[in-house]
Formats: C-alpha cells, sequence, structure tokens
C-alpha cells in the first residue's frame, strides 16, 4: 500500500533551511544598540574647543523597537554626553546596530527628528559610497593638518551620512521594510 504524499508535507531539511535557521541566525545578533554621533563642547560654537562623541541611548530587541527608541530620545533632546551639564551635546546621526556591529539602520538628525538613510540596494553602489566617503575623509584629514578644525568636522559628517547607507547585508530588507512605514516618514 502506497500513502499519497500531500503537496503540504515538508522534509525536515526544508523545515530547518526555512523556519529554523533564520530565526537562530537572526536572534544571534541581538540585541541591537542604538547611539548617537554627535559633537560635544563646553563653549558654546566654538569649532577649536568641541570633539565628536558616541552616546548610546540603549538596547533593544527588535530593529522596530530600536527605531522607536531613537524616535523618541531625539525628538525629547533629552540626548546628553555626559553628566557634567556645562557639556554641551549637539547630536548629528542616529545609528542602530546588531550585537556583531554590523549596520541595521541610520539617519540625520535635524530639528528634533531623524531623517533616515535609505540602504544601498546593490554591491556597486555600496563600493560608489565607500568611494565618496573615503574621498571625504581625505579632504578632512587635510583640513585638519591645516588647522581648519571646523571643516575637517564638516567633511568627517558628510563622509558619515554617506556610510549610513551601509547597511548590512543581513539586514538591507529590513530597513528597506522599516522605511516604507507610515511612522518612518
Amino acid at each position: 500500500m502506497t500513502l499519497p504524499r500531500h503537496d503540504t508535507f515538508r522534509s525536515i531539511g526544508q523545515v530547518l533551511d526555512a523556519d529554523v535557521l533564520p530565526v537562530l541566525c537572526h536572534a544571534r545578533k541581538l540585541p541591537l544598540c542604538v547611539n548617537c554621533l554627535g559633537t560635544a563642547s563646553y563653549d558654546d560654537g566654538d569649532e577649536a574647543h568641541s570633539f565628536d562623541r558616541i552616546v548610546s541611548l540603549g538596547t533593544r530587541q527588535s530593529p522596530e523597537e530600536a527605531m522607536d527608541l531613537a524616535i523618541l530620545r531625539v525628538s525629547r533632546g533629552d540626548i546628553h554626553a555626559d553628566w557634567d551639564d556645562t557639556l554641551r551635546f549637539r547630536p548629528r546621526i542616529a545609528v542602530i546596530q546588531d550585537s556583531e556591529y554590523g549596520l541595521v539602520l541610520a539617519g540625520e538628525i535635524r530639528a528634533g527628528i531623524i531623517l533616515w538613510r535609505q540602504p544601498v540596494a546593490t554591491e556597486a553602489e555600496a563600493r560608489r559610497v565607500v568611494t565618496d566617503a573615503s574621498r571625504l575623509r581625505g579632504m578632512a584629514f587635510a583640513a585638519s593638518g591645516r588647522a581648519e578644525h571646523g571643516s575637517a568636522r564638516d567633511l568627517r559628517y558628510r563622509a558619515s551620512l554617506l556610510e549610513a547607507r551601509l547597511v548590512d547585508a543581513f539586514w538591507r530588507e529590513t530597513a528597506t521594510d522599516l522605511l516604507r512605514l507610515p511612522q518612518a516618514a
């Protein structure tokens, strides 16, 4: 007697490949770290005495939660570089990274909102972004050598904004889907 094979039956190998392994791979990259890159200074607007600073905003278990945390903290304006009240912090870029330091999503902070950057779509586009960002970093290095601190910082910032599109290949589809949601606009 031969039993009929149903179309809904999947082998254990198919179940592992389609359902189990992606979940395990995803779990290995969690939690997601939310950081803010910016400029800190003790003096108002003095470029010569300001310095770049990374401020941790926290960790979350999903890209949606990490994005919500970044949006909330930036909109409230409660991001501080240190416990020192005299140290002023100007947030410039919000960054979400996985536990392996792969970029999940990043965006420019302007007027209390985050303008999330679209991830690169292809490897060729990623190479162009890396080339352009490297050129800007070279120009920043030259400006720094001429003691043009403000110009050097702005060039590094522009390079970082380009690099914000270099989302890890594992997260590109997720990031693109997140940016299609109404909350991301």
